[in-house]
């Protein structure tokens, strides 16, 4: 039962993670029908560029306590994001925006790739190690043990994703987003104004991958260039497990599938003699995503998105 406990909390911890960038996935799919595979970069991007700023602050001798640094961090690597994400979907999406679907997949592919060769220019090949500067005090509960970072990461993710459903359900924008999503014609027609519609979901996107990228970097205690790639593909498949398009699908998924890797990783592991142990965790993410295509394509909570020639 102890050992259930503890995979139960490492994976909500990690599905935390999963759902926050997986809301970046399901937000722009709801709205462009567009598979945005260079979100994951923009994740890394915000973990490098947060580890940069933390450095630097270290380097400078600064006597702040460590959350503050990590805080200062976050602060600089949201709006960078931000801007990314709004400089990708004006340059590399919207010129493609009545291109056949193929086209702007490519795009996307591309994007990724770019993204991941400027950063290995940037900051090298190396893997870049995030200074302990968020206490790791261990807490007991039930057997298991629960880490300050580690109820951080999931309070906060908590609190982001609730304000997220406040700002769809309760706000003008939110009105806006789902207008969009059902019919941007008719939408248009009604005075909202796509574009900027568009390009705010992918800066609300790419804000909220830059919070899971510094939380991933923070857990893991390293960054590296190639780092967004896994994880997007991670996201990815907690999108289309719990239903791409439909934010509340994303959270549930991703919760799921941090769960579901913890579990296979603790349980499915040793019974295999360690083949499919800890190190083969990414197996049974993959494997969930294959099973999902092949028997419910739509994911948990269905698509809520219509289907847009």
């Amino acid at each position: 039962m102890d050992i259930f406990l503890q995979q139960l909390i490492n994976g909500l911890v990690l599905g935390a993670i999963y759902a926050l960038v997986a809301l970046g996935y399901t937000m722009v799919y709801g709205i462009l029908g567009l598979i945005n595979f260079a979100h994951g970069e923009v994740v890394m991007i915000g973990a490098m560029v947060a580890l940069s700023v933390i450095q630097l602050l270290l380097g400078s001798g600064v006597a702040l306590p460590g959350p503050l640094i990590v805080a200062l961090g976050l602060l600089v690597a949201i709006p960078t994001c931000m801007l990314l994400g709004f400089s990708i979907e004006r340059v590399a999406y919207r010129p493609l925006r009545h291109a056949p679907r193929l086209t702007p997949l490519i795009t996307a592919i591309g994007m990724s790739i770019l993204l991941q060769n400027v950063a290995m220019i940037i900051w090298g090949r190396q893997y870049i190690s995030f200074p302990a500067l968020i206490p790791a005090t261990p807490h007991q509960v039930g057997g298991a043990t629960i880490t300050d970072l580690q109820i951080f990461i999931v309070l906060l993710a908590a609190a982001i994703m609730a304000g997220l459903l406040y700002l769809v359900h309760r706000t003008r924008l939110g009105r806006a987003m789902r207008a969009t999503s059902q019919n941007p014609e008719i939408a248009g027609l009604m005075g909202v104004n796509i574009n900027t519609v568009i390009s705010i979901t992918f800066v609300i996107g790419s804000g909220l991958a830059a919070v899971a990228g510094v939380m991933v970097s923070a857990y893991y205690g390293i960054g590296h260039y190639f780092m967004g790639f896994t994880l997007g593909l991670k996201a990815f498949t907690a999108a289309v497990l719990g239903g791409i398009g439909n934010i509340g699908g994303a959270m549930l998924g991703g919760l799921l599938l941090g769960v579901i890797e913890s579990l296979g990783a603790g349980y499915i592991g040793p019974l295999t003699g360690g083949f499919l142990g800890s190190h083969y965790q990414d197996v049974f993410a993959f494997l969930v995503l294959i099973l999902v295509l092949v028997f419910r394509p739509s994911g948990l909570l269905g698509e809520r998105v219509a289907e847009r020639a």
